[in-house]
């Protein structure tokens, strides 16, 4: 499995999903630019120990990427149709989460309705923790595809 974060910018999020992604060996992919440096105290100590043990690729182009790759890949939005538990998942799976604060580009919505899910929440809930958010899509894949 495949996590991909498009441009996040809080560090303490992107090193808890490093240890997620270690839990479930997962690879992390991160969109530039970050709003932060991959050096940061914060980010390593949020991702403990864990950092230097799971595969962490940086892309300049998420389009680009997505053009080159043969595996199934899901956009997670609060802004989509379908419930993330309505896809069946593959171990192949590639798991794509926007930034925090922006969520993910409008014209990505247009190109790839079809690949977009959410979480359901309340009416009155913004969204969720990214770090929560990956860690229930990456379960759910978990789920499906027995350890």
């Amino acid at each position: 499995m495949k996590v991909i974060l498009y441009q996040p910018q809080i560090p303490q999020n992107t090193g808890n999903i490093v240890r997620t992604c270690k839990a479930t060996n997962s690879t992390l992919t991160l969109v530039k630019p970050l709003g932060f440096s991959t050096s940061s105290r914060m980010l390593k100590r949020a991702g403990l120990d864990y950092w230097d043990e799971v595969e962490i690729d940086q892309i300049d182009d998420l389009e680009s990427y997505l053009s080159t790759i043969d595996a199934p890949f899901y956009f997670f939005s609060s802004k989509a149709q379908r419930i993330y538990t309505e896809v069946k998942y593959t171990e192949d799976s590639i798991l794509i989460f926007g930034s925090e604060t922006l969520g993910l580009p409008p014209h990505f919505h247009e190109k790839w309705k079809d690949h977009f899910v959410k979480v359901p929440m309340t009416k009155n809930a913004r969204c969720l923790n990214l770090s929560n958010t990956v860690a229930i899509g990456l379960y759910e894949v978990c789920r499906q595809n027995p350890f």
